[in-house]
């Protein structure tokens, strides 16, 4: 039987934040905000990007909307590849997929820019699809983006495997939303608190561990089919 594991990608695979705070404050400059503290700007990492303006700047959710052009003026020039691959990750992924997991990107990033990084870092090649938010973010929830992701890989979870990995309480619910287990990792950029708070059922405290929650998760899966 297919496993499926979906990950998310800012946080959990490559480390976005030089790129993504410094679209948020070329962003923010253009409505006269000006905030030199890059660090502050690290909650932006992972969300929606409508969402965070308004929750975290205030904005109107029309001009939340209309920042998106001026982040993506920075992000597309210069942004998209100030990240760098988590240590470890490509032979974590590697060694999952000999293992025969089908692996999948969930991310709440515009797709087109998910698949520029993930071949960028060489990392593409080890999903089967990427999927992910367009540009308008009309599609952008997790939830609604692991659905999405599900429907083009033609996989019912009621039926087949499929474990959620990410770094924020959005990809926890996202999870959960569509009947999934959600594995969080705490190299990224939420915290213990925040993702027992929205669920978690495993957590991982390195590229390592996580490796190796996944193949326990994939041997408890296997079990139970033989046994069923």
């Amino acid at each position: 039987m297919e496993h499926i594991i979906l990950f998310d990608l800012d946080g959990t695979l490559t480390d976005p934040k030089e790129g993504i705070t410094k679209s948020v404050q070329h962003a923010l400059r253009a409505y006269g905000i000006e905030e030199p503290d890059l660090e502050a700007l690290c909650p932006f990492i992972g969300p929606p990007l409508t969402e965070s303006f308004m929750e975290f700047y205030g904005f109107s959710e029309a001009d939340a909307r209309a920042a998106i052009p001026h982040f993506h003026e920075y992000f597309v020039g210069r942004g998209i590849f100030e990240n760098r691959p988590y240590e470890g990750i490509h032979d974590m992924l590697e060694g999952l997929c000999r293992d025969g997991f089908t692996l999948a990107v969930a991310t709440s990033k515009p797709e087109v820019f998910a698949e520029q990084i993930l071949k960028h870092f060489g990392l593409r090649r080890y999903f089967k699809l990427v999927g992910g938010a367009d540009m308008e973010e009309k599609r952008v929830k997790k939830g609604e983006v692991i659905a999405w992701t599900l429907k083009r890989l033609g996989v019912d979870p009621e039926k087949t495997p499929v474990i959620m990995v990410g770094d924020r309480r959005h990809d926890v619910a996202g999870a959960k939303e569509n009947g999934l287990l959600c594995a969080g990792v705490l190299f990224g950029y939420g915290s213990r608190e925040e993702l027992l708070e929205a669920g978690v059922d495993y957590l991982a405290e390195s590229v390592e561990k996580l490796g190796e929650i996944l193949r326990l998760w994939g041997k408890g899966q296997r079990q139970s089919h033989r046994n069923a």
